[in-house]
Parts: structure tokens; C-alpha cells; sequence
């Protein structure tokens, strides 16, 4: 894996930078790993407070070891209305987890996030920000089959 600080250190003189430099860091690790936090503080030059508000603020953003797979339900009003809550169950029940958990494996964690901006065909979850969209309960098991 790249090291941290090297992922850091790339976006430092950009602005936003942090928040560009930790998405670059859980695309290489599927989290926030806790060094992260004080290789980001001294880099951006802010205390160590402030990085971890800025990686805690973020649901997208995780500073807490997730699976290969991070599947995430949107819980907006239209997937809750078009079948959300069967289709979370469905998950739970086929990866033995509850929401927020991740497998014993380490392959699934499974988590709720906000609109991801397909109410056009919902409902929708993504895994590892891909979405999968129009979903029901029955179709739970061919879509884990694609993670390998």
C-alpha cells in the first residue's frame, strides 16, 4: 500500500486539499487508518482536533476499519418509499451484520448514507460508491456475488 504521509503530502498546496488528501487515503486503505489524522494536522498546519472534525464530518468518510466492500442504503425519502427497509434487512439477513457492522471476514461492512443522487430509480445502494439502483430483496444475493 502507499504510505500515508506521501498521499498526504500530494495534496498539500492544493485548496480543500485535506479533504481531497483523506479521500485519496480511503481509496488506498477503505478508511481513515488513525495516523492519518496527525500526518494530516501537520501538513495542512491545523491541530489535530480540527483534522479529525474534518474526518468525522463527512459521512462518506470513515475513520473507523470498514470491509473491501463498503455497501451503502441510501435512506432518503423516495428509497425509503420504494422498498429501503426490506432491501436493508435483506443484507443484514445474507451477511449475518447489522447496519454499521462489518463481516467477521472483514469482506462487507454495510452502512446508511444520504440521497446519492439516483431517485429516479430507486431504490439504490452503492458499494464502494458504484450504485446499484431499481433493487429488491430477491436480487440481494446476485449482487453480493459480484463482489470478489
Amino acid at each position: 500500500m502507499v504510505n500515508i504521509q506521501n498521499i498526504i503530502l500530494s495534496f498539500r498546496d492544493k485548496p480543500g486539499g485535506i479533504i481531497e488528501a483523506f479521500h485519496a487515503v480511503q481509496k488506498e486503505y477503505n478508511y481513515l487508518p488513525e495516523e492519518t489524522i496527525a500526518v494530516a494536522a501537520g501538513t495542512f498546519g491545523i491541530s489535530e482536533a480540527q483534522a479529525f472534525g474534518v474526518a468525522t464530518f463527512y459521512s462518506y468518510l470513515s475513520v473507523a476499519k470498514r470491509g473491501k466492500y463498503v455497501i451503502r442504503m441510501c435512506e432518503s425519502a423516495p428509497c425509503h418509499i420504494a422498498g429501503a427497509e426490506a432491501l436493508i434487512k435483506a443484507f443484514e439477513e445474507a451477511l449475518e451484520i447489522k447496519v454499521g457492522e462489518t463481516t467477521a471476514d472483514g469482506k462487507f461492512t454495510l452502512e446508511l448514507t444520504e440521497c446519492v443522487g439516483q431517485c429516479q430509480d430507486t431504490p439504490v445502494i452503492t458499494i464502494n460508491s458504484v450504485p446499484y439502483v431499481n433493487l429488491d430483496p430477491a436480487q440481494v444475493p446476485a449482487v453480493l456475488a459480484l463482489c470478489q
